[in-house]
C-alpha cells in the first residue's frame, strides 16, 4: 500500500483536534496534539486516543492519568504548539481533577488509565472517563491536512431519523447488543 495514498485517504475523514495532556514523572506537564480520538463506551465510560509509538507522550502515559482537551476553534496556535511548533508564550494550563489540563478548550475529558493495545506503529490508549467538562465553544476541526471550522448548520433532516442516532441508536448505553443474523447477512450479500 502506498503510504501517501493511505494518508490522503485517512485525511478525507474530518476529525476534531485534541491535545492529550498528562503529568511527567518529574512533576512537569506534557501535551501532544492528537486527532485520533474516539468515544468508546458509555458504560463503563471509556474513550480512546491513538499515539505514535515514538512520541514522548507514549512514555508519559504508561499507567498514568491523562486528559483529552478537545480544542476550540480559536486554538490553532495551541494545536501547533503541541505538534512541534512551540509558541511563546505557550498555552495556559490549569489543574484538572486527575492532572494538568488546558484552559479555553471546547471540552476536557479527564481519564484514568484503563487498557493499552498494540496498534502497529501506534499505541491505542483507552481511558476510563472520571470527569468531563463541556463549554459552549465551537470545536477546531482537521480535514485534508488543514485546520477548519464548523460551517453553517444543514437545515435538513435531524440525525434522529437515522438508526445510529446518539439519542436512540448505538449510543443509548443499552446493556445488550442485537447481532445481525447470519441468514440476513447472506441474503443482503446476494
Amino acid at each position: 500500500m502506498n503510504q501517501r495514498r493511505l494518508r490522503d485517504a485517512f485525511g478525507r475523514f474530518a476529525t476534531g483536534v485534541t491535545v492529550v495532556t498528562c503529568a511527567t514523572s518529574d512533576g512537569g506537564r506534557h501535551g501532544a496534539t492528537v486527532n485520533a480520538f474516539t468515544a468508546v463506551s458509555l458504560e463503563p465510560a471509556l474513550c480512546q486516543v491513538t499515539l505514535t509509538r515514538q512520541s514522548k507522550a507514549c512514555g508519559h502515559l504508561t499507567d498514568a492519568p491523562f486528559a483529552v482537551n478537545i480544542l476550540a476553534a480559536d486554538q490553532i496556535d495551541t494545536a501547533w504548539h503541541f505538534a512541534g511548533r512551540p509558541a511563546h508564550p505557550g498555552p495556559e494550563w490549569s489543574d484538572g481533577p486527575l492532572g494538568p489540563v488546558l484552559t479555553g478548550a471546547a471540552a476536557t475529558i479527564s481519564c484514568r488509565p484503563w487498557r493499552t493495545y498494540d496498534g502497529g506503529d501506534h499505541l491505542i490508549v483507552i481511558g476510563e472517563v472520571a470527569e468531563a467538562e463541556v463549554t459552549d465553544r465551537e470545536p477546531l476541526l482537521f480535514h485534508a491536512g488543514t485546520f477548519r471550522h464548523l460551517g453553517r448548520r444543514d437545515a435538513g433532516t435531524h440525525w434522529g431519523a437515522c438508526l445510529d442516532s446518539p439519542e436512540s441508536g448505538w449510543f443509548t448505553g443499552a446493556p445488550s447488543f442485537t447481532a445481525m443474523h447470519a441468514d440476513r447477512a447472506t441474503s443482503r450479500a446476494s
